[in-house]
């Protein structure tokens, strides 16, 4: 329900001592390793277990928590005490399966082995940038280890089921136990305001380094597929019982990738909502405010703003006025990509073009209705009314019928 923390709970049949002593030291290797809090080094160790809350005193004795079962419990423990405490990586090739492991020990002891298995198959190749060389790989590492880490920390730990890492032939998927937290939707994904299922362990894991610590690293698994040209992560997948993160493996678009870096390299980064839009503009082509705001999950108020943005900074170019207003990619983003006849097919026929357009249109099918002019020339409702009315003004369309039952014929 939410009501409680359960990597918070006492363990109080489990004694401190029985808790592995070097898992201790692997969390100080991680604080070095991630840029975690600094000031942790220099704790004894049990000052160490009662500032990040994996040990509490009950009756004036020493107890492990959920969280610190989780990071200093020994494998036996794991499976006595958190029996749905899983983790599975996988392999397929086909019906073929490469590698199926499974694990049970303490959370960074497997973190780091599944790291290690993902890490063999990303395969990574370089192109030249201005001055400097960018590696491309085929899984973004930092995206992955963000994915990976939310499905470990915000699984349902009352509920059977492992959290899985498959790589396919389609790419990369991870699973966890437990739908989406209370609040958090595929419509909000990006904009919910950051919780967790486990909210002490997920303080670890940031104090530790391992996690964003701003809790938006949903937006560095966006960045990590948007930003090589890919499609965006899918979470369509997931339901009341589980999230499921899909990472397609298609091949990147390095034109695009160029683009953000030499961006990059001007104006800093670029923001998750611009690579959004030129994401969508790059697969789509032609779009309006409408079209884009569900995407970037923000106001549309918030969406002109980035798209008027991207404008100054050469990268959309507008079409139109008001509510029909549509954005392309500029003529440079087409020009740089060797895709000059595709920018003038998008950004649109001049006026005299459309209106034979409409005329060829009816001379082939008889009749034409406004949704065929909106599709034959990408014209929003209002843009096509009045490419309609300008026809029937000149006498070359006769108006049949009223509104949405409009047809026009010659």
């Amino acid at each position: 329900m939410g009501l409680v923390d359960p990597s918070a709970m006492v363990l109080e049949e489990v004694d401190v001592s029985q808790l592995d002593p070097l898992q201790r030291l692997r969390i100080r290797n991680a604080i070095k390793k991630y840029g975690g809090e600094q000031s942790l080094l220099a704790l004894a160790d049990d000052e160490l277990d009662g500032a990040l809350g994996l040990c509490r005193e009950v009756n004036g004795v020493r107890r492990p928590t959920i969280a610190g079962l989780l990071s200093l419990g020994t494998e036996s423990l794991l499976r006595q005490h958190l029996p749905a405490y899983e983790v599975a990586f996988q392999v397929l090739h086909g019906t073929d399966v490469r590698v199926n492991e499974f694990f049970r020990k303490p959370l960074l002891e497997t973190f780091e082995e599944v790291e290690l298995l993902f890490k063999a198959r990303v395969e990574e190749e370089e192109i030249q940038v201005g001055l400097f060389r960018v590696p491309v790989p085929n899984y973004d590492r930092r995206a992955f280890r963000e994915a990976f880490v939310n499905a470990l920390v915000h699984r349902d730990f009352s509920r059977l089921g492992s959290v899985h890492v498959r790589i396919t032939g389609d790419g990369l998927s991870i699973s966890n136990p437990g739908g989406f937290v209370e609040g958090v939707t595929l419509d909000n994904l990006l904009v919910a305001d950051p919780r967790s299922r486990n909210p002490l362990l997920a303080d670890v894991i940031k104090r530790i380094g391992l996690a964003e610590r701003t809790g938006r690293g949903i937006d560095r698994i966006y960045e990590g597929m948007l930003r090589y040209g890919r499609p965006a992560p899918d979470y369509s997948m997931s339901d009341d019982y589980t999230v499921s993160m899909q990472m397609v493996n298609a091949a990147a678009d390095l034109d695009f990738l160029k683009m953000v870096v030499e961006q990059e390299d001007k104006l800093g980064n670029m923001p998750i909502d611009s690579l959004i839009i030129l994401s969508r503009l790059r697969e789509e082509r032609r779009l309006t405010i409408a079209d884009l705001t569900p995407s970037v999950q923000k106001p549309e108020a918030n969406v002109r703003a980035t798209l008027e943005k991207l404008v100054e900074t050469g990268f959309l170019e507008p079409h139109g006025t008001g509510r029909g207003r549509t954005y392309t990619l500029s003529a440079r983003l087409y020009q740089n990509a060797g895709q000059r006849a595709e920018y003038i097919r998008q950004a649109g026929f001049a006026p005299i073009q459309q209106e034979q357009m409409v005329l060829n249109y009816i001379d082939k099918h008889g009749s034409i209705k406004r949704a065929d002019v909106m599709d034959l020339c990408r014209l929003s409702g209002p843009q096509s009314y009045r490419l309609l009315k300008k026809l029937t003004d000149k006498g070359l369309l006769k108006k049949n019928g009223e509104k949405k039952y409009a047809v026009y014929t010659r």
